[in-house]
């Protein structure tokens, strides 16, 4: 699907706020309301707009720390990719993981109370993940930026 200004600009005020009346998105993309209604489910069905979610501050409910772990598995076979692909998915303290080019084979990216949270974390869920050889570790300082979407999209 092509995206023109006007869906730019309803995907832009959605990015903002998710829970904008149809009323507050026509408004923003120069639309009328049921204009606007079937432009985002038009978005929606072309699977553009994947959903609609809360964005939850962790730092509130306890996990201050934002950990980045690189793994390296013993093999980059395909049964080994994939006995650890699904096994990250059960790890409650993930929030995303990402199949790397490069020197390690995956990057997670963790949330935890503490340093002394991340080390149960790292002996109870990472260190079992099956097939892994290497685990390396960064604690990030401060968020700086934390986007969805690149802001260029819009322009």
């Amino acid at each position: 699907m092509q995206l023109d200004r006007t869906d730019r600009k309803l995907l832009g005020a959605l990015v903002q706020n998710g829970r904008a009346t149809q009323a507050e998105l026509g408004e923003a993309a120069g639309l009328s309301p049921s204009a606007a209604a079937r432009r985002q489910k038009s978005l929606e069905d072309e699977g553009i707009l994947r959903g609609y979610r809360a964005d939850v501050n962790l730092r509130k409910l306890g996990l201050a720390a934002t950990v980045m772990v690189t793994i390296t598995l013993d093999s980059q076979s395909e049964e080994a990719m994939a006995a650890f692909e699904a096994a990250v998915v059960g790890s409650p303290s993930t929030i995303r993981c990402h199949l790397m080019s490069g020197r390690n084979d995956y990057l997670l990216v963790v949330r935890a109370a503490s340093i002394e949270d991340y080390e149960l974390i790292h002996r109870q869920e990472i260190a079992r993940l099956p097939r892994v050889a290497r685990i390396e570790t960064a604690f990030a300082l401060r968020e700086v930026v934390n986007r969805t979407v690149p802001p260029r999209l819009f322009d």
